[in-house]
Formats: C-alpha cells, sequence, structure tokens
C-alpha cells in the first residue's frame, strides 16, 4: 500500500507521533482515484433536500411547542385555580430546560448518531403532550414536571438537525439548507399563537397538548420511516452500511454506493461542549447570534400585548394571525438568503483561486482550505442585514406607539423577519463551517446561550414598555442591534489565524 502523498513526510499510517489530521487525510483518500476529488456525500442533491426537510420538520417543534401554549395561560390560572405569575413558571422552566437538554442530546449525537437521538427526543415529545393532555387540574407540580420533559424532548431537535447538515451538506452547499433549516425553528413562534388560540378557543387547552402528541407522534414516524444515519464517524459519506438501528425502515435516499474503505473517518472521542467556548472567535459568533435571537423573541413576544393595546378592535385570533407577517418575512428570507450565502461563498472560493491556483489550495479535514475566508464569506452581508434590522426595529415601535394604520408594522415585521433569517443562516452556517465533527455540540452550545438570553430579555420587555413606551424601547432594542455590529468586522479580523491554530493543534503528533 502506497502513502498518502499528503501524509507528512511520507511517514506511514501506524507510525507512531503521526498528526491526527494526516491519519484523517489518509482515510480520505485510500483507494480514491488520484487527481479526483471526492464528492462530500453520496446523497444527491434531491436526497439532501429530502433529509433536510424531515429534519426541519423535527427542528419546528422546539419553538412551536413553547409559543402555541401561550394563548392558553388565561384558561389555565382559572382551571388550576392558580396565579399568573405561578402559570408563567412553567413556562420559565420550559425555557431552562430548552437551553439545557440539548447540551446532552447534542453531544450524545455526535458520539452514538443523529438518528436513534432524534427517535428518542420525538418519544419523548410525544409522550409528555399525553401526560400534559390528561394532567388533573389539582396536579400543578405535575404540570410543571411535564413541562419539563417536554422541552427536553422537543428542543434538542434543533442541534441534530443542524449536525445532519454538517454531516451531508459541503461548505459551499450549506447555506442554502441551512436556510431552509432554520425556517422550521424560526417560523415556530409565528403560527405557535395562531395555532395555540384557535385550538384553545374552540376546543379547550388540552386540545394543544393532543395536537402536539399527534404531529410529534407523526414526525417519529416519519424519522424511523425514513431517515437515514448521517453521522460520518459511522456511515462515512453515506456508503458505509451501519447496523439495523441505524438504517431506514424504508430505504429512499442514500442508495448510491461508493467504496466504503475510505468513506468513513476514525470516531470522534468525548469532547465536553462547554470547551467550544474557550474559542474567542466561536463565543463573537455565539454572542451575535444570541443578541439577535433575543431581539427577535423580545418583538414576538410583545406582540400580542402591544397590538391589543393600540389596535384594540382586533380580537385574540386576528392579532395571532399578525403573526403570519413576520412569518412571511422569514419564509422569503428562508428561500433567497440560503441561496445568497452559497453564492458568496462561491464567489470568496473563485477568487482565492484566482490568485493562488486551484491545485494549491489544500483541504482540510472540515472541507475548506486553511487559508480560505470563510468569516468573510459567510458574514460579508451581515451588517447591512443587522443596519436595516436596527431601523425598522425603531420605526416598528413608533408605528405602534402612534397607533399608525395597522399595515405599516406589519410591513416592519416582514422586513424584520426576512433580515433575522439572513443573519441566523449566516451565523449557523459559520458554526458547523468553524467546528464541523461538533456540530450537534456546537449546535446545542449556541441554542443554550439564545434560550438565556431571550428568556432575559422577554422577562423585562413588560418593564421596559411600561417605562420608555413603544417608540423608546425598540429604539433601545435597535441600538443594541447597531452596538453588535463591530463584533461581526472582528470576527473577520480575528476568526482566521485562530481557525488555524485550531487546525495545526488538531496536526500535533498523537
Amino acid at each position: 500500500m502506497q502513502n498518502d502523498p499528503r501524509s507528512i513526510e511520507g511517514t506511514d499510517p501506524t507510525t507512531i507521533g503521526t498528526p491526527r489530521s494526516a491519519l484523517e487525510d489518509q482515510a480520505g483518500s485510500l483507494g480514491a482515484p488520484q487527481g479526483i476529488e471526492k464528492p462530500y456525500s453520496v446523497y444527491s442533491t434531491k436526497e439532501k433536500w429530502f433529509i433536510v426537510a424531515l429534519i426541519a420538520f423535527a427542528g419546528l417543534f422546539s419553538p412551536l411547542t413553547a409559543n402555541i401554549y401561550l394563548p392558553a395561560i388565561p384558561v389555565l390560572t382559572l382551571d388550576f385555580n392558580k396565579s399568573t405569575e405561578l402559570i408563567n413558571i412553567t413556562v420559565t422552566v420550559y425555557m431552562i430546560f430548552q437551553g439545557l437538554s440539548p447540551m446532552l442530546f447534542g453531544t450524545m449525537a455526535d458520539q452514538v448518531g443523529r438518528r436513534p437521538m432524534f427517535a428518542a427526543c420525538l418519544l419523548i415529545l410525544s409522550l409528555s403532550c399525553i401526560g400534559l393532555a390528561l394532567v388533573p387540574t389539582s396536579a400543578y407540580w405535575l404540570l410543571v414536571v411535564l413541562r419539563c420533559l417536554q422541552a427536553a424532548g422537543s428542543a434538542s431537535t434543533i442541534a441534530l438537525g443542524a449536525g445532519s447538515i454538517g454531516d451531508i451538506a459541503a461548505p459551499a452547499e450549506r447555506g442554502g439548507f441551512y436556510g431552509l433549516y432554520n425556517l422550521g425553528p424560526m417560523f415556530g413562534p409565528c403560527i405557535g399563537p395562531v395555532i395555540g388560540g384557535a385550538l384553545s378557543n374552540g376546543l379547550g387547552w388540552r386540545s394543544i397538548f393532543w395536537f402536539l402528541c399527534i404531529s410529534s407522534a407523526t414526525c417519529f414516524v416519519f424519522i424511523v420511516l425514513f431517515l437515514p444515519e448521517t453521522l460520518r464517524s459511522l456511515v462515512g459519506d453515506g456508503s458505509v452500511v451501519p447496523s439495523k438501528l441505524y438504517r431506514p425502515l424504508i430505504p429512499v435516499v442514500g442508495k448510491t454506493t461508493s467504496d466504503p474503505s475510505f468513506a468513513r473517518p476514525p470516531p470522534k472521542p468525548f469532547r465536553n461542549p462547554l470547551r467550544i467556548l474557550n474559542n474567542l472567535d466561536i463565543v463573537l459568533v455565539l454572542s451575535v447570534n444570541a443578541v439577535m435571537n433575543s431581539l427577535y423573541y423580545g418583538i414576538t413576544a410583545s406582540m400580542s400585548t402591544l397590538f391589543s393595546e393600540a389596535y384594540p378592535s382586533l380580537n385574540q385570533t386576528q392579532i395571532g394571525l399578525c403573526y403570519l407577517a413576520m412569518g412571511g418575512g422569514m419564509l422569503f428570507g428562508s428561500y433567497v438568503l440560503g441561496r445568497v450565502l452559497d453564492r458568496e461563498y462561491g464567489k470568496s472560493r473563485r477568487l482565492m483561486m484566482a490568485v493562488q491556483g486551484p491545485g494549491n489550495m489544500e483541504k482540510s479535514e472540515t472541507g475548506i482550505d486553511d487559508n480560505f475566508p470563510i468569516e468573510k464569506a459567510r458574514l460579508r452581508l451581515v451588517p447591512f442585514s443587522m443596519l436595516i434590522f436596527a431601523a425598522c426595529c425603531a420605526g416598528y415601535g413608533w408605528c405602534v406607539q402612534e397607533r399608525v394604520n395597522l399595515s405599516g408594522p406589519l410591513l416592519l415585521q416582514v422586513t424584520i423577519g426576512f433580515t433575522t433569517m439572513g443573519i441566523m443562516t449566516s451565523t449557523q452556517t459559520l458554526l458547523v463551517d468553524l467546528m464541523p465533527s461538533q456540530s450537534s455540540s456546537i449546535t446545542a452550545c449556541n441554542n443554550f446561550i439564545r434560550c438565556i438570553a431571550g428568556a432575559a430579555l422577554v422577562s423585562v420587555m413588560d418593564l421596559l414598555l411600561r417605562a420608555l413606551g413603544a417608540g423608546w424601547t425598540y429604539i433601545l432594542l435597535g441600538g443594541i442591534c447597531a452596538l453588535t455590529i463591530p463584533l461581526v468586522y472582528l470576527i473577520m479580523y480575528i476568526g482566521p489565524p485562530r481557525r488555524i491554530k485550531r487546525r495545526r493543534a488538531l496536526a500535533a503528533p498523537l
């Protein structure tokens, strides 16, 4: 067997001291035709979209479960004979477990596989919803416990889905896939209140949990029937046949095969996901993501109260329908900005190839050349999106305070949703680009920080609105967004050397 030409000084892979990255490069090149770049995944583009659609369906349940519950709070206070503050505790504990549970399930998914973790989370969610639908009104403590379990089952699907995309999609195409995938988690807060209000008014609050039970059980069936395992340490590029536990009952994707002798990288050792926070560039990306997510949730959480005061002619169902404006902007942003992100990546890569030549661009285990400016490729348009977000945020607050025609704030909501989707897709894609071997873990950290930041802002939004009024409150929120823009440029400046340093540390002798 010949040595991999990329190995250091022709060192045999069994030799002690071989860099870990060289071993993985050799594992990916043995048996591959010389001069032919091996595809990142055996899945076709249509098969990848099918997988992303499945996991986006699963990722919808975290925000949907959180927001569909909110319209029922006044009814729950009456049925359980508890104060609004005590019922709001069920919202608080949900957000806490929404942030904590992906740290466990996301890390486990990086070790034991995506498919079993998806199935486990959806099963927990479905069973907890049955319990919530049947909980007696005399057992308030059980309501709190079941809400914790419900959050544990629903929230982790976001981290699992991000990991799956990192498994099947090369960096050049991740933007488009994340655009569709983020639509589920971000669209949930918009449609949740609409569905929850309609169900609560028409069939009672228990129907909300029966709806969640049926829909999550349906998703569970789809996952078991159709979703293949994607974890690269188990199935490589998708061509390695795993054990029966990891195979879909109806294998409609992944029928293409390649030589499995070099398709599967070695298993990754267990890593504490919190160690990711030792990297300053990643902390900065997480911070930008957390700020934008908290601002988004602050807007959606206060919308019902603001609209009921500014437009008293609207009933609760009509106010719930107003959330669709934000969702429409996000839907459009998902379609457009994911493709823009891929175009930006391709543009940066072509510029680099023109300077260095295609023969001088060697990919690391991330699929990205160490000298390729991935941070700039992902974030170049983000500052402009943040400026538009800040301006629309300020205008939205004053429109509501001055009670202008309802079309005014709704149009601004469309733009806010559009820019939010672009920013979140860019930062989430970059996180997976920076840590592809820990994609679920880093998404879990991202989810944890976003939930904490979102909970903090939502908890003070009512105080801010009472003290400052809607106009100045939203100017403050827009100002926070604008003050975050320098962090984006800082990431583009300090990110490349820190990423290369991590790569060299990985390549250090074992």
